[in-house]
């Protein structure tokens, strides 16, 4: 258990501090990379949300710390290390990949996905602000960007729908997830609300412009936000 508990840290280290160096000044997908040009894509939220990923560094890198530290042999940390740890590596040279293959960074961000909700669904009842709740909230992020890298994907090579209709369905597609997401994992009220944080800036950016990709956002935000309010009346985060 020591080794998986010194792999989550330096795991979440990387993740945190080589992957922006690998990729420094990163602001979205280039748009000249696509067939058809993704300026202002509907589906990408709003660039003051990014933000979130301060939050998420920080509190992976002390989940990873406490978890060296303190919790090294604790069984009920050790089930959800090597999904975590999986979904980190991926996800560090992420930006790098992002800045040359949107095609490559779609399929990276879907495992990250998938591996960090088998992480949340393997975190321990015990320690909620150590392990459960940063975890929760990396899955609630990702859930809405791996449907927002999709919905760019798509829009640009001209599959079938536009911008706007590819962003309706991504919406939709993540707001499944996310309902999905939340039944693994009732006490952990950041997942949605991780989620719920990218479609409302999602709303703010549409706003005025797309009326139907805005309200769409809304709605799922609404019902995401309620969801975490009633598992944190249940639960300590």
């Amino acid at each position: 258990m020591h080794m998986k508990a010194i792999f989550a840290f330096v795991s979440a280290l990387a993740f945190a501090l080589l992957g922006p160096l690998l990729a420094p000044g990163f602001g979205g997908y280039d748009p000249s990379l696509f067939p058809i040009p993704q300026d202002n894509a509907p589906i990408v939220p709003a660039g003051y949300a990014f933000a979130i990923w301060g939050v998420i560094y920080a509190w992976l890198v002390i989940s990873g710390g406490f978890g060296l530290f303190k919790r090294a042999d604790a069984e009920d940390w050790d089930p959800m290390r090597w999904p975590l740890i999986a979904s980190l590596v991926i996800g560090t040279p992420w930006l790098a990949v992002a800045m040359v293959s949107p095609l490559w960074a779609t399929v990276l961000i879907f495992a990250m996905l998938g591996l960090a909700l088998l992480a949340m669904d393997r975190a321990p009842v015990s320690d909620p602000r150590w392990a459960r709740a940063p975890v929760s909230l990396y899955a609630g992020w990702l859930t809405a960007a791996s449907f927002a890298s999709l919905g760019i994907l798509a829009a640009g090579h001209g599959v079938i729908f536009g911008q706007v209709g590819w962003a309706l369905i991504c919406l939709v597609g993540a707001f499944v997830v996310a309902l999905i997401g939340h039944k693994m994992r009732q006490d952990a009220p950041l997942y949605p609300l991780g989620t719920a944080w990218a479609l409302i800036a999602i709303v703010v950016r549409n706003w005025g412009t797309h009326w139907v990709v805005a309200c769409v956002a809304a709605f799922g935000a609404v019902i995401l936000l309620i969801l975490s309010a009633n598992s944190a009346r249940r639960v300590v985060i």
